[in-house]
């Protein structure tokens, strides 16, 4: 689409401005620091596909664990001072919104704080089955995603598999052995719950390809799931533990290790659900007649010289449900380079390169610019290093074409955008803890539909 606006003189704006492609816990640390920099005050606007802010703490954040969410109250400062930083929701950049480089017309520079969406592959045969989900999908659905509203997972069958060794395969397993009434007085949209509530699962596995003492898990997560009401927990290790394994050096796994050695006495009781983590296992098939997965075929693995190893020996679990939670990988953003084997845009402390060559007004932070690695903390830092970067060389940045800071709507317009501010994202806050009320013991229930959210935000009666 041609600009049919005239051209317009480089006059330098008053205050450089910013523009912060996502509004999850790394965009926001990002522009909580041009907010604070005492170099030069800047005008920060941050932009978000989705018309409610906070990106994973409000999408990749297990229902239950509230206490995690609580971070919402540091992310959301930086709007207290509404006439520096804007929230500009339901903007998409690129396909099916504003061009990036249009967008760049009105900036000094931009941050990309998108992280990494795409589920990685077990490279299976059957990996294709329905009822074989990525955990990015299958979480974005228990969470309320817009995006995964169309997702319907297979909870009709006894058995589901959750392959992984990290803090995502413990919550997708302990958000379906939980009982539904507990799940109700979470945020879980009334599509999911119903869901939950119509569950035959019975049996999660949690099926991990090293040993006990190499778990990624966080000792609280583990132990979250060993307190679940009327949910056994079971070891299956070959008996690993039981004849004692070396101790390792790590804090964190050490504390894993002696409640998975405290747990590998259980026996199978009389609870209604079960959590089995299995050991030394990984996935070589899934199989299923019409169509949907009914088993998965595990091979036995060994440990030697620091490698795993498939023994060849195999068994097979009865699953209805797949969900790999083994890692994302981020997406090119056209316009950038992009590096294709880790899934990042190239960068030196933030600053995009191509070919070595720092782009001018190009930035990146949180999993787009490191990978999928870290804590919702370990971006706050990772957000200061890469403003640091900007703030350097602001000076030598070229001007942004549009002096005026809100010509960005005549923009959008444009391209037919239609921005979500800041008080339009309050009503539909308002809107979920309200049906929260509704619902009764919840703090809110998400509203999961894209349209919805976008009523729910120009509904001026809601507040």
């Amino acid at each position: 689409m041609t600009s049919s606006l005239p051209p317009i003189p480089n006059a330098p704006p008053e205050r450089p401005r910013v523009a912060v492609i996502g509004a999850g816990p790394s965009g926001l640390y990002a522009a909580a620091a041009l907010l604070a920099s005492d170099v030069t005050p800047v005008d920060v606007d941050v932009l978000d596909r989705l018309p409610a802010p906070y990106g994973l703490v409000r999408y990749g954040v297990a229902p239950d664990h509230v206490k995690m969410k609580s971070v919402i109250r540091v992310l959301q400062r930086p709007f207290a001072d509404g006439s520096r930083v804007r929230f500009l929701g339901n903007v998409a950049v690129g396909e099916n919104g504003i061009p990036l480089d249009v967008l760049r017309e009105h900036y000094h520079a931009v941050v990309h704080a998108t992280g990494s969406s795409l589920d990685r592959d077990l490279g299976i045969p059957g990996e294709e089955l329905a009822g074989s989900h990525g955990s990015g999908a299958f979480v974005s659905w228990y969470c309320g995603h817009p995006d995964a509203t169309v997702l319907e997972p297979l909870l009709d069958s006894p058995g589901v598999v959750v392959v992984g060794a990290g803090n995502v395969a413990l919550d997708i397993a302990r958000v379906l052995a939980r009982a539904p009434a507990e799940m109700a007085t979470t945020d879980v949209p009334e599509h999911v719950l119903a869901t939950l509530r119509r569950s035959a699962v019975r049996d999660v596995h949690v099926v991990v390809r090293r040993g006990p003492q190499h778990v990624r898990f966080t000792p609280a997560e583990l132990r979250q799931i060993g307190e679940l009401d009327d949910v056994d927990v079971l070891v299956h290790d070959d008996g690993l533990l039981a004849a004692g394994v070396e101790e390792p050096e790590d804090r964190r796994q050490k504390q894993n290790l002696e409640m998975l050695t405290a747990w590998a006495g259980n026996e199978p009781g009389t609870a209604s659900r079960r959590i089995h983590l299995h050991f030394l296992r990984s996935p070589v098939r899934l199989e299923g007649a019409g169509g949907r997965v009914e088993h998965v075929v595990l091979e036995r693995n060994e440990v030697r010289d620091g490698k795993v190893l498939g023994t060849g020996e195999q068994e097979t679990v009865d699953a209805g449900l797949v969900v790999r939670a083994i890692g994302y990988s981020g997406e090119p953003i056209p316009g950038l380079p992009f590096d294709q084997e880790n899934g990042v845009v190239p960068n030196d402390g933030g600053r995009v390169v191509r070919d070595g060559v720092p782009v001018p007004g190009s930035y990146v932070t949180g999993w787009i610019k490191r990978g999928p690695t870290g804590v919702i903390g370990t971006n706050k830092h990772d957000a200061l290093e890469t403003v640091e970067k900007l703030l350097e060389d602001l000076a030598e940045l070229p001007e942004a074409r549009y002096p005026d800071r809100d010509a960005i709507f005549e923009r959008f317009a444009e391209y037919g955008v239609e921005p979500v501010t800041w008080d339009d994202w309050l009503n539909l806050d308002a809107e979920e803890i309200r049906l929260g009320e509704v619902r009764g013991g919840a703090e809110r229930v998400k509203v999961a539909g894209l349209d919805a959210m976008l009523d729910a935000c120009r509904s001026a009666a809601v507040r």
